[in-house]
């Protein structure tokens, strides 16, 4: 089917699809090309520093969301989307130029700053764009974007390894591809008419009431910590999982990290198109419908990363990464579609910049803490079996969670 041949609803998630990949792409290779970058970088002298250069980025990424989702909530989101892509683009490129882990520290604080007002905006345009029997189909698809981003930086490693390319020239092509789609994409791209607010209108909340309103919703606050325990977890799989594999199992940078993302992403993948369909689907009947598929993969979740610590091989180990991947995508194309059934259509972005800050300033916590905790030598089934107890509360928590019958066909 041709691009004129689609409604503007989807367009605009096959329009946001080539972004999301470049924004997981550009921060996952690192990850992948750790053995390389540590060897190439000067400065890099602990577990614990590689850590906390993870943790910087989500740091600044986190309490930058909110601002980047009150901008997209105000000034409109096509023109917050598309100006985080040109400035991460350009960081990605400057990320190839580092000579120092001072200077990485740098690209990965810029990075941050860059990269905090996509998510909440990109969400939101697409929530405005889809109804109630779409919105989670719509959100899944533009999440196994994401996905497959991740998988494509699990290949960092082996273009590291290649003798003509190297960490270096793989930021380098990214950061160029970027800046390249960012005019088209300004273009190409539309606003939703008469969900998101006009500068101006009666429409637009002040700050001070939006916060308010967010705030003593208790609905929020419980998918805000829903939202945050697993994504601990889900921060050291990505960020970490392929040095675990490489040390654990004896096996290669480039092995290690196509195992690490390639198998559980593309279960997610899977998971995410059919969780958001079921999601729809259910919700045709009861308003919980999206809650329901949303804990149904926090139930897969809970197992999966309990056993990511215990695996005694690689199979194994695979084998936890595929079923938490199913989990995830049930989990992940579901929080903005729930986030829609609790607060305003004007609140959306800022909602989720508030929920990101949370989640993703404890993620950098839980990265630099799991480094610290390796060169403590703590067992890796101590860790994993932390996180999945963690996971197992978040299951209750979005149980928890009251639709407002308002708002289901906003």
């Amino acid at each position: 089917m041709s691009m004129v041949a689609l409604s503007t609803p989807w367009k605009v998630v096959i329009l946001l699809a080539p972004v999301a990949f470049l924004n997981y792409l550009d921060r996952q290779m690192l990850a992948s090309m750790k053995s390389s970058v540590v060897a190439d970088v000067t400065g890099i002298t602990s577990e614990a520093d590689w850590g906390y250069m993870l943790g910087q980025f989500k740091w600044v990424y986190a309490f930058l969301s909110p601002i980047g989702g009150i901008l997209a909530d105000r000034l409109g989101r096509k023109v917050v989307i598309c100006g985080s892509l040109l400035a991460w683009s350009l960081v990605t490129f400057m990320t190839g130029q580092a000579e120092t882990y001072q200077a990485l520290l740098v690209t990965r604080t810029l990075m941050g700053i860059s990269e905090s007002f996509y998510i909440p905006a990109a969400l939101a345009l697409i929530a405005d764009h889809h109804s109630i029997s779409s919105r989670s189909r719509a959100v899944g698809i533009h999440q196994t974007a994401i996905y497959m981003g991740v998988i494509a930086g699990g290949f960092g490693g082996m273009v590291a390894d290649a003798p003509d390319w190297g960490w270096r020239s793989a930021f380098r092509i990214c950061g160029i591809g970027g800046v390249l789609y960012s005019l088209p994409l300004f273009f190409l791209l539309s606003e939703a008419s008469g969900k998101a607010p006009e500068p101006g209108t009666e429409k637009r909340l002040s700050l001070p009431t939006a916060m308010a309103e967010l705030l003593t919703n208790m609905s929020f606050l419980l998918l805000v910590a829903y939202f945050t325990l697993p994504a601990l977890a889900g921060w050291v799989v990505r960020d970490w999982m392929p040095a675990i594999l490489k040390e654990r199992y004896g096996i290669g940078q480039g092995l290690a990290g196509v195992s690490a993302t390639l198998y559980w992403q593309a279960a997610a993948i899977v998971a995410a198109i059919f969780g958001g369909y079921l999601a729809d689907r259910w919700s045709a009947s009861s308003d919980r419908g999206r809650i329901h598929v949303s804990a149904l993969g926090m139930a897969l979740i809970v197992p999966a990363i309990l056993g990511v610590g215990f695996a005694g091989s690689l199979p194994a180990a695979v084998g936890c990464l595929i079923l938490f991947g199913i989990g995830w995508g049930f989990f992940d194309g579901n929080n903005m579609p729930i986030l829609c059934q609790i607060v305003k259509p004007e609140l959306r972005a800022t909602g989720y910049g508030f929920m990101n800050l949370v989640s993703i300033s404890c993620g950098g916590l839980a990265d630099w803490g799991f480094g610290a905790l390796r060169d403590k030598q703590v067992p890796l089934e101590v860790i994993f079996g932390v996180f999945s107890s963690l996971a197992a509360v978040s299951a209750v928590l979005v149980l928890l969670i009251r639709p407002r019958r308002n708002l289901q066909e906003s």
